[in-house]
């Protein structure tokens, strides 16, 4: 199987399939993101025909070529109910690999992926951010060799990269990051793409987060806010079912809503961001208040987009998960009584760990790779 013939750019996934030659890389796309939604369960060509919309000799087409590619393998037949028995197609992820970069402050995360998204090596390693591209494209080069040299295996289709924002993630530039002046401007993404020798794709720290935590999440079938408390204070949006990034790609800039009018001077040049506020309880060890500051912009985020659930992650709130949990709970509470709504259906909006722990982000750094393979998008920009 070449690169043509993946899945590429081309109209967004969702059936029905179009069976079309031109559409080639969009139906495998189609079948792919079914096949990997089924597990190790596996699919009939017939049942990827039905949901799919594409002809029965389209989807035959398709996986022969997957097979043929290595993705894609028989996992047996199904009983007949009447007819010949049906052969059950089932995901390899151990197909391809893909890389997620965290790029934090002051740590790098990197993990080696599988088509399932599931980690199967990782590595971390200090890093000074603020200190410029230099030394971090040095720390990115050495990690993601000695990742793949550990982990052997089979090809890697790209590096998805995730910083602390703001930046343009359609450019793969970074603009005025809070507290390192120097990124702004500079083109992370070629650089990296130049550096590592593979097609790279860039984005917010809380954006990559967010995408990995709506992978199974059906397209409109719910809205979250992933709200990420570490050296930093960000968001990632999940609108019915997709991820928003905003028409300048930066949405989610969540820790720089001014709360305070005359409140401390936050790193990014105003007084009374949220994010000053919050990371100032917790360096004075007042952890509640921290909790009840993070509350207060949870409330203001479901006033504003009326979304379904508040997840938490980054390393402050996994360090004291009880306290963050309860400080945004009361405060989405209070919201729903001033509102009128019980708690209950249409109550007040539940509150919870993000899944994935400490890699919630690398993880979902590797998604921004493995998302186009299956049907959504970025795509890769190559080196």
């Amino acid at each position: 199987m070449t690169s043509n013939d993946l899945p590429h750019d081309g109209p967004a996934a969702g059936p029905p399939g179009a069976n079309l030659p031109a559409l080639r890389g969009h139906n495998a796309a189609l079948v792919l993101g079914l096949l990997r939604a089924a597990g190790g369960e596996g699919v009939s060509r017939r049942e990827l025909a039905g949901r799919t919309g594409l002809t029965p000799q389209a989807v035959s087409k398709i996986t022969a070529r997957l097979r043929d590619g290595g993705l894609v393998a028989e996992a047996g037949r199904r009983a007949s109910t009447g007819g010949k028995p049906a052969t059950v197609l089932r995901l390899v992820p151990g197909a391809r690999h893909a890389v997620g970069l965290h790029l934090d402050r002051d740590e790098l995360t990197a993990v080696l992926a599988d088509l399932a998204g599931e980690a199967v090596g990782v590595r971390r390693a200090p890093l000074a951010f603020e200190e410029g591209a230099g030394q971090v494209l040095a720390t990115v080069e050495r990690e993601v060799a000695a990742l793949r040299a550990e982990a052997g295996g089979p090809p890697v289709l790209g590096a998805g990269v995730a910083c602390p924002g703001p930046l343009d993630h359609t450019a793969g530039v970074l603009h005025r990051v809070t507290g390192a002046p120097r990124w702004d401007g500079f083109p992370l993404r070629d650089a990296a793409a130049g550096r590592l020798g593979l097609p790279v794709v860039l984005d917010k720290d809380t954006n990559a987060a967010a995408l990995g935590l709506a992978q199974g999440i059906p397209a409109g079938a719910g809205s979250f806010g992933y709200l990420h408390l570490g050296t930093g204070l960000g968001a990632g949006l999940v609108l019915d079912g997709s991820l928003y990034r905003g028409p300048r790609t930066g949405a989610g800039e969540f820790g720089h809503q001014i709360v305070q009018w005359d409140g401390p001077r936050c790193g990014c040049g105003r007084r009374g961001c949220i994010e000053a506020l919050c990371l100032a309880a917790v360096a004075r060890g007042d952890l509640p208040g921290a909790a009840r500051v993070l509350g207060v912009g949870a409330a203001n985020l479901v006033e504003l987009l009326d979304i379904d659930r508040v997840l938490l992650g980054g390393r402050t709130v996994l360090d004291h998960p009880g306290v963050f949990l309860g400080g945004v709970t009361t405060a989405l509470a209070e919201q729903a009584r001033t509102r009128g709504r019980a708690a209950g259906a249409g109550g007040t909006v539940p509150v919870s760990l993000a899944r994935g722990g400490a890699r919630v982000v690398a993880d979902g750094a590797a998604e921004l790779v493995l998302a186009p393979l299956f049907g959504h998008r970025p795509a890769l920009t190559r080196p």
